[in-house]
């Protein structure tokens, strides 16, 4: 397994309409699109409250590009993603990581 770390920095008071976004919108296209999460995380104690950090498992890095190209790439996510942009950006920047897990971690 391989493992992506996500990190959104949310504009100022804008992470609510990311996780409404994330539970409304997002979770249901990567269902469709077979996209397994690995849990959700706010920041409760941290430099930023205004933080939304994810993972996704992935078998391998080529249905990484298969199933994520087929997401970004999908009609209905670039419709609605629009839609809840309206009013202004909802993450001012991204980050991301693919990690593999170690011969000793928990988390295969």
């Amino acid at each position: 397994m391989i493992y992506e770390l996500r990190l959104y920095d949310c504009c100022p008071n804008r992470l609510p309409a990311l996780l409404k976004r994330f539970e409304t919108i997002t979770l249901p296209l990567w269902q469709k699109h077979g996209i397994k999460q690995a849990g959700f995380w706010t920041t409760l104690i941290g430099p930023s409250s205004y933080r939304l950090t994810y993972m996704v498992a992935w078998e391998s890095l080529a249905e990484r590009e298969k199933k994520w190209t087929a997401f970004q790439t999908d009609p209905d996510w670039i419709a609605k993603r629009a839609a809840t942009e309206a009013e202004g950006a909802i993450v001012s920047n991204i980050e991301s990581q693919l990690l593999m897990p170690t011969t000793f971690s928990s988390v295969k």
